[in-house]
């Protein structure tokens, strides 16, 4: 091995950079592949809720590690009735079915409805808002055709290895499935 004040080749510099490159490189790939595993993106398993097991407790909104919470509320658009009066955005015994804030059931006015034609209106999540407190889907499962429903999402989950809102779950609705088919599905359509 050579002194500092020996002269090195070109050779010997090019491969002293080439190793010191390479450990380098390793050095990074070990340092972003630990936090993948440690987010759960290394993982070969998710969390996801099971719609037809959810009770609709609203834990899903409070329990979540995350602010807001990574649960949110889809529609399975092909299941949704377009009602007027639809039980999953406007509150229990509303006497006008309108917009107004008191007759809105979800309390971040996440659900949002559109006029299509005499009598149909379209509902649509914004998941910006929504923070999976469930009141929409309990509405929409009790005095509709149950077109709203809970999933996690994995872009914003933190994928614990022991769920803080599966712990509390009451339905035994979350468990771990493959990456590769995520989402559990109301009547297989999302």
């Amino acid at each position: 091995m050579k002194t500092l004040n020996q002269n090195l080749t070109r050779r010997e510099f090019l491969r002293g950079i080439g190793r010191y490159s390479l450990l380098g490189l390793l050095g990074w790939l070990g340092l972003t592949l630990g936090r993948g595993l440690r987010r759960g993106k290394g993982t070969e398993y998710v969390w996801q809720i099971d719609p037809e097991k959810c009770t609709q407790c609203g834990r899903c909104a409070t329990a979540c590690v995350l602010s807001p919470s990574a649960v949110k509320c889809v529609h399975a658009y092909v299941v949704c009735g377009y009602c007027n009066l639809c039980g999953g955005y406007h509150q229990p015994n509303t006497k006008t079915p309108d917009t107004a804030a008191e007759n809105q059931l979800c309390p971040t006015a996440a659900l949002r409805r559109r006029f299509i034609e005499e009598p149909y209106y379209q509902y649509d999540v914004d998941e910006a808002l929504c923070i999976g407190c469930a009141k929409c889907v309990k509405g929409c499962g009790s005095f509709g055709n149950g077109s709203l429903f809970l999933q996690v999402r994995h872009d914003r989950c933190a994928n614990c290895n022991e769920c803080a809102i599966a712990a509390q779950c009451p339905g035994e609705a979350f468990a771990r499935v493959r990456r590769s088919r995520p989402y559990r599905l109301r009547g297989g359509v999302a």
